[in-house]
């Protein structure tokens, strides 16, 4: 059986508090993985790495022959190796950690205002519960998803950190939050 891990946010996975993972292990243990690069501040692209000489064989040309290669796409790598350059101590894991920072201030600041959660998070997206009518009225100042449809008059949204989330972004939900509570 081939283990392929889809790496969207694997910035943020391998920055979490809770992760024992490195990317060298990611090496040793998959076939494939690929690292996203637009949930973690590049223009556009992902990096496929494909470990297994089994599964390369040739891959290039397949990706041509359905319409999937990039003319010039090489040039999506020069953002990759900028990131990268550092190793461990890269902008694509600063990124990554900025975001994990965020979303934990989120976390705990909805926490100390007495919200509940949909879920357990460890990386950069936040499920907290709110009343129905809170929710309508963050609607007006924030962008969120709404992961499940209301229940008992309750909302699970879903907040997502980024590489560029601003700790004054963090601190004005919060603060509308309380406000709402009232």
């Amino acid at each position: 059986m081939l283990l392929y891990v889809d790496g969207a946010r694997l910035g943020s996975a391998l920055t979490s508090q809770a992760n024992d993972l490195s990317i060298q292990e990611l090496e040793r243990l998959c076939d494939a993985f690929y690292i996203g690069g637009t949930k973690n501040g590049t223009l556009f692209g992902e990096a496929l790495v494909i470990l297994n000489k089994a599964i390369d064989d040739h891959f290039r040309f397949m990706i041509k022959r359905q319409c999937g290669l990039l003319a010039k796409g090489r040039l999506i790598g020069v953002q990759f190796e900028a990131l990268f350059d550092g190793g461990a101590n890269s902008i694509y894991f600063e990124m990554a950690s900025h975001a994990n920072r965020m979303a934990k201030k989120l976390r705990d600041g909805l926490a100390a205002q007495g919200i509940d959660f949909y879920s357990e998070s460890q990386t950069n997206q936040t499920f907290p519960l709110l009343p129905a009518n809170m929710v309508k009225e963050l609607e007006k100042d924030f962008s969120f998803y709404e992961w499940a449809p209301e229940k008992d008059g309750i909302i699970p949204i879903r907040l997502v950190t980024a590489w560029g989330t601003q700790e004054g972004d963090v601190d004005a939900f919060l603060e509308k939050v309380k406000a709402l509570s009232i």
